[in-house]
């Protein structure tokens, strides 16, 4: 016998939360349960303003239909098939989430390692280094202020940390001559170091040339969601980025998986601002597909709560299903 229930959060997050031209005051979403027989499975579906193609309540017309139907079949084994041409991205990616749950299908075990997010002062990367397993990666966001602001603080850091590694984000926010400037304050002995650059310029081809001129590795992000995009090996692209909220079901998120680990590059879960919940089952399926490297899952901090699952080692105050921050819709 089936059954299912639907919740939606609404919590405060950092006030000085900028998402491309808006402030973000508060972080919504659904948390999906779904059950068949003695089995039950959780999913977030959270649309990330600014950047989804869904609004939350789109998202909750859709999954509302989709939880009528799937409550139809005769029994556990009979299937509804989640497709992610048919589904908004975080609609797919949450029911798929539910459902791989329910099947036990995804693992228990999570990576909480976070690449630290830095602001320039190496005392701060010190302490979250030393407590991390394998590789040192700390990540800047760039493109928010002088190109050249950025390559100094980037090298400051690559010269002061002798084995840190580097990601950063620059959210295609340059033009040639900015990643250019940004490129050339950075010293060549340290170029290898950057473990990649994700999307420096407005194009792919210009980001493509970017990196050949300077040596300096790019990672693809907005590119991966994109209905053109392929993975495929090419000089200097280490990585591809992959945000399952934007992206679709979490069968779709592991096809690119092997895509790129069959072409010889990283693939990174990252986040989209979700919940607690939301990220511990994003840490859950970095460990069960990208084991070695290092998720980009760095946005607790944004939260004022966390919500009933907890992200390990996280001092925020809890928050359950009966609190006045989540409310059961009615369907």
């Amino acid at each position: 016998m089936r059954s299912y229930n639907l919740y939606h959060y609404c919590i405060p997050v950092d006030s000085q939360l900028i998402l491309r031209n808006r402030f973000l005051k508060k972080r919504e979403g659904l948390l999906v349960q779904v059950k068949c027989g003695e089995n039950e499975g959780w999913g977030e579906i959270a649309p990330l303003p600014e950047f989804s193609q869904e609004t939350l309540e789109q998202a909750q017309r859709q999954t509302i239909d989709w939880l009528k139907k799937w409550d139809q079949a005769r029994s556990c084994d009979e299937k509804l098939p989640l497709k992610d041409d048919e589904l908004y991205p975080s609609v797919a990616f949450g029911l798929s989430c539910a459902l791989a749950e329910m099947k036990h299908e995804l693992g228990s075990q999570g990576n909480y390692q976070v690449a630290p997010l830095c602001y320039g002062d190496p005392d701060e990367l010190y302490e979250p280094l030393s407590q991390m397993i394998g590789e040192k990666v700390a990540k800047i966001k760039v493109g928010m202020y002088e190109a050249n602001r950025d390559g100094l603080i980037a090298d400051m850091l690559l010269e002061a940390i002798p084995d840190l590694h580097l990601r950063l984000d620059a959210n295609r926010s340059w033009t040639p001559t900015k990643a250019a400037m940004f490129a050339k304050y950075i010293k060549p002995a340290y170029r290898s170091r950057i473990q990649f650059l994700e999307e420096p310029c407005k194009t792919r081809d210009e980001s493509r040339q970017f990196a050949e001129e300077f040596g300096i590795a790019i990672a693809w992000d907005e590119s991966v969601r994109e209905p053109d995009f392929v993975v495929q090996a090419e000089p200097h692209v280490a990585a591809i980025v992959i945000k399952p909220t934007l992206v679709g079901s979490l069968e779709k998120c592991v096809k690119l998986i092997e895509q790129a680990h069959a072409c010889g590059l990283k693939a990174v879960i990252s986040s989209s601002i979700e919940s607690s919940f939301g990220l511990t089952q994003l840490a859950r399926i970095a460990q069960q597909y990208t084991p070695n490297t290092v998720p980009g899952l760095d946005t607790l901090d944004l939260m004022a709560y966390q919500i009933v699952r907890t992200w390990q080692g996280s001092t925020l105050p809890v928050i359950d299903l009966d609190s006045t921050f989540i409310v059961k819709v009615a369907i």
